[in-house]
């Protein structure tokens, strides 16, 4: 049996747009490698990099802290809910753009990451991808909420419809206690089943999203 990482995750660049609004993200030196060499013996050089963003860049992780002023933030989400995590997969690409309770059939989603495939990441880093997104709706949140859904994830700019400003998805997931990551690609490299699934973010106080790195293990 062979181990094989695949990556979820868009790559953060210096001056990409990820939600129409919001500023990018600007990396640069804070040390450039010629700086640093007045405080090393010669032949010996670092760079220490600097970067400025907004939490919502590239593909990231929503915590309860996001929607709910006294809900869990990054630093208080266990490892449990991020990490390690059984996964399923719902091909929802062609469906419409609603993705409906009836898109999850009777997939057993309980004490699963969710990850919701709609091709939309094909659009990364381009002007459709801002437009007329695939989202999930308010009976399919409501549905993997009660049936134990883990964490829920989907490639797409927003698992909400951006066009109603209720956010009903956020409201039931976050509200439950259970992540949310958007903005992921890769999706289509996955088996719908028996995979594990990791979008650990960095431990931040007071903060509700962050990007991740999030990754399948799958076993072929």
């Amino acid at each position: 049996m062979t181990r094989q990482l695949i990556d979820l995750s868009h790559t953060v660049e210096d001056g990409m747009i990820t939600y129409k609004g919001l500023p990018a993200p600007v990396l640069c030196d804070f040390w450039s490698r010629e700086y640093s060499r007045q405080f090393y013996a010669e032949g010996a050089e670092f760079q220490i990099g600097k970067i400025e963003m907004v939490a919502n860049t590239g593909t990231y992780v929503d915590s309860p802290f996001h929607r709910f002023a006294h809900g869990k933030d990054l630093s208080q989400l266990p490892l449990s809910s991020l990490a390690d995590l059984d996964a399923v997969v719902i091909r929802a690409a062609g469906v419409g753009r609603a993705v409906d309770r009836s898109a999850i059939g009777n997939v057993d989603v309980r004490g699963k990451a969710v990850l919701i495939h709609t091709g939309w990441s094909r659009h990364w880093r381009t002007d459709p991808y801002f437009e007329g997104h695939v989202f999930l709706t308010a009976d399919a949140a409501e549905y993997l909420r009660d049936s134990g859904a883990a964490l829920v994830g989907i490639d797409s700019y927003n698992i909400d419809d951006t066009a109603a400003k209720s956010r009903p998805v956020h409201t039931t997931l976050l509200g439950a206690d259970i992540p949310i990551v958007e903005h992921m690609t890769g999706l289509d490299q996955l088996p719908d089943r028996n995979f594990r699934f990791f979008a650990v973010p960095v431990k931040v106080k007071g903060m509700g999203t962050f990007p991740v790195r999030a990754v399948a293990v799958v076993n072929t």
